[in-house]
């Protein structure tokens, strides 16, 4: 008797043993698999991250160079939605900052520091253009200068007030039209015409949407003013 219970009691341990090493195997290949995963899904994320394209400042396509500044505008959309103009990752004027209207959305910026200076807008078309003049008259040298229509932004617009931005380098000014699309940046005192200008005409057959042409967008690099 006392040998057939030495017996079981051997065979029980064996049996407690290879259950014991067989589930201890298991567990260790369980583990190598997670960790295997884990470093696995780290590796593809740190890869992921690496070829993420980066940002530039306005969501700008390329870096601007050392003393520029990155802008980036956008005109209205019909009657509904609201021109946007950013400056050095700075958003000046939108629908959603509520500071846009029906005309000439303009933002004002310091040449030198980039700092924005004077926000308005100008109806052009229920509006009068004597205070749309007086405020062209009275930005300074060295200003930067970003306009965008809304709806419309002509039909109010004399011969003075079209002078009065071209001299600020528009080349379009003269031809803008009953709700035409127009984004401009130019400055006080520029020598020359402004390379930062697109407008499309308000054409029936080609409009986007009922009534109005498509949104015309622009971005760039603003040189920075020099003493």
């Amino acid at each position: 008797m006392r040998v057939a219970g030495a017996a079981k009691l051997v065979v029980a341990v064996a049996v407690f043993l290879l259950t014991f090493y067989v589930i201890s195997q298991v567990f260790e290949i369980k583990m190598d698999a997670s960790l295997g995963n884990l470093f696995a899904r780290s590796a593809f994320d740190t890869a992921a991250r690496s070829t993420k394209p980066p940002r530039y400042k306005c969501g700008i396509s390329k870096a601007c160079p050392e003393k520029h500044f990155a802008f980036k505008m956008a005109s209205g959309a019909a009657n509904v939605v609201g021109p946007k103009i950013c400056l050095e990752d700075n958003v000046l004027m939108s629908g959603v900052k509520n500071n846009v209207g029906r005309g000439i959305n303009v933002a004002l910026a310091n040449g030198k520091t980039g700092e924005v200076l004077d926000t308005k807008y100008f109806d052009m078309w229920g509006g009068d253009v004597a205070p749309f003049i007086e405020f062209l008259k009275a930005i300074q040298d060295g200003t930067i200068v970003l306009m965008g229509t809304y709806d419309d932004g002509a039909t109010k617009l004399n011969d003075e007030a079209r002078r009065l931005i071209a001299e600020l380098g528009s080349t379009s000014i003269t031809n803008l039209g009953f709700r035409d699309n127009w984004v401009f940046c130019g400055g006080k005192g520029i020598k020359t015409k402004s390379p930062f200008e697109q407008h499309i005409k308000n054409n029936k057959d080609t409009n986007k949407y009922e009534g109005w042409p498509e949104v015309v967008e622009m971005e760039g690099c603003i040189p920075q003013k020099q003493d």
